[in-house]
């Protein structure tokens, strides 16, 4: 096995999550992967195929789904037993700080003259802090961090420092922190992500190596897959720290940076020849404008592939664009955040359309064959009390009352959890929008991640709701919702059953770790560790299956047999 020149890990969200008792709550509900947060970056995959095609090797280890999947590896030992000059770390969202720091510390501990750099967005905004961790060697910075990577890749190797690595905050020999200029941002993606899912399967073959490749732990039963579009975005959301003001404030981007409309295309194809499972293609497809949309579809319904493919809407779309949408992808599935039903709090957040251009947008969609509309709400938005989120739960009533007789509209609903995003508009600026934060700095939010319920991981409540009140008001929006789409049939009774049975276990753990914090020490992990077994039942019993499109699990194929699908052109 060759010994690559760069190894990349993605930790989990918390490193020791297998012996600490945390009621997670329901932050992962509506993303493929578990509340260990184990999919790691698309960019990963990119940065591989760069390196890659500079003639260096690279090897990624998803250490988060190997610890998921079998409870006695050992992460320790198998990041001993591995050996490169360089090791990589994301930080993109800020969930995974403990898990980053612990397994930097471990890498350090073992390969002391080995190199560490840690990147994502999180990364880029805690640069200075993750420099205070002595383990830290690196910080790049920005969200195209494929070049500069190569050249501080360069640079290790040939034993010099990085003074000219675009991007790059680095320590030097005599121990300073130096920050170089944040001036690589490429206004467009043309030369990134040409064949990058075929780069995986290479180096999974390289390395013998399936499992460190999996994107989550369930993937071989539901091998989703995401195409990304762009990188950064033309949206506001105040709550994101990926938004316009976000990446321009942090990053130095003006725009996003957007992938030719043929390389979208090549990776469908690409992706069909390896499963038959559904392509989400990340992002708003009229971002760039709608000649772009309609090429980007024109492709599509040139390549007519079986797998289905998801589609996202950032706001309403006139049903010629969603009839163009249902000729190149039929039974496509669709789905849109309107994020509440009310107007004042959408404009609020920075989505300012109407309920009506929202029905319209649905209406649109099913005529056109839409095979499934999902519609996300949230809670933890300014304006939003208690009484209002239940408005928002009785507006689902309405959408499914007019659009749920076909069963193809489902509307969900989530908290706005762990974390306000660091850089978001509301992070930065939050009296403004009416939130109080708890932590600010890296380290608060590392070790708010260890505390036992989400309820005090939250790092935010607003003027309208406590914390107290936006964990009950969740569970209780949860439980009415669950018993709306059970009554009109868009759920089956033992779908239904079985929420309402998590959610009813997850309150009485919040319960339970509410009084053992109250009687505070000693004893307290004792007593935690009592309720253990119960509580990680509830974490792993997510409701993710309702977003499932039906699919047949994807056969465990021989890795030479999977290289042998995508090498042909």
């Amino acid at each position: 096995m060759p010994q690559p020149d760069l190894i990349l890990l993605h930790p989990p969200s918390i490193y020791d999550f297998r012996q600490r008792t945390i009621l997670y709550g329901p932050i992962s509900d509506l993303i493929p992967s578990s509340p260990i947060f184990e999919m790691y970056p698309i960019g990963f995959a990119s940065i591989a195929e760069h390196l890659g095609g500079a003639g260096f090797k690279v090897r990624i280890v998803n250490l988060a789904v190997r610890m998921l999947r079998d409870r006695k590896f050992d992460a320790e030992r198998l990041i001993q037993s591995l050996k490169s000059p360089l090791f990589g770390i994301d930080l993109h969202w800020l969930p995974h700080a403990q898990g980053a720091i612990e397994i930097a510390r471990m890498v350090k501990r073992y390969h002391p003259s080995s190199r560490l750099v840690i990147g994502g967005l999180s990364a880029s905004y805690y640069q200075k802090e993750l420099m205070d961790y002595p383990e830290v060697d690196y910080v790049l910075r920005g969200d195209t961090t494929e070049e500069p990577l190569r050249q501080l890749l360069e640079c290790i190797l040939a034993d010099r420092e990085p003074q000219g690595v675009p991007n790059l905050t680095w320590r030097d020999e005599r121990g300073k922190v130096q920050q170089n200029p944040l001036c690589y941002v490429p206004d467009d993606l043309d030369g990134f992500m040409i064949h990058y899912y075929d780069h995986m399967v290479q180096s999974a073959v390289r390395y013998r190596d399936l499992l460190n490749y999996l994107p989550f732990q369930r993937w071989l039963r539901y091998p989703i897959t995401a195409v990304l579009t762009c990188r950064g975005c033309t949206q506001n959301c105040i709550y994101c720290g990926a938004s316009s003001a976000a990446l321009r404030g942090m990053f130095n981007r003006e725009r996003p940076a957007f992938r030719p409309a043929e390389a979208v295309a090549h990776d469908v194809k690409r992706i069909s020849r390896i499963t038959k499972g559904p392509i989400f293609i990340l992002g708003d497809i009229r971002q760039p404008g709608e000649e772009y949309a309609y090429r980007l579809l024109e492709l599509l319904a040139n390549e007519r592939k079986k797998n289905q493919i998801i589609l996202e809407l950032f706001g309403p779309a006139p049903k010629s664009f969603l009839q163009r949408m249902g000729q190149a992808c039929p039974g496509f599935c669709l789905e849109i955040s309107p994020e509440s039903h009310h107007p004042e709090v959408r404009k609020a957040i920075g989505k300012g359309y109407s309920n009506e251009a929202l029905e319209e947008t649905i209406e649109g969609a099913l005529e056109a064959g839409c095979g499934r509309l999902d519609v996300f709400f949230m809670i933890g938005l300014p304006h939003q009390t208690p009484s209002s989120v239940m408005d928002t739960i009785d507006y689902c009533g309405f959408l499914l009352d007019r659009f749920g007789r076909d069963k193809r509209v489902s509307p969900f609903i989530s908290p706005l959890a762990p974390f306000l995003d660091p850089g978001s508009l509301a992070f930065e600026d939050p009296q403004r929008y009416g939130y109080r934060l708890f932590y600010r700095s890296l380290e608060e939010h590392r070790r708010a991640l260890l505390e036992p319920s989400w309820k005090y991981t939250l790092n935010y409540e607003t003027e309208w709701m406590s914390r107290e009140q936006i964990v009950h008001t969740t569970y209780e929006a949860m439980l009415r919702l669950n018993r709306l789409k059970a009554g009109h049939g868009s759920i089956s009774r033992e779908v239904a059953q079985a929420a309402e049975r998590r959610v009813n276990s997850s309150l009485e753990m919040l319960r339970l770790i509410d009084e053992i914090v109250a009687a505070g020490e000693p004893g307290r992990e004792q007593r935690l560790s009592q309720i253990k077994a119960t509580v990680d039942r509830v974490n792993m019993s997510t409701s993710w299956r309702e977003l499932e499109l039906p699919i047949a699990p994807i056969p465990l194929r021989p890795l030479r047999t999977l290289w042998s699908l995508v090498k042909r052109p």
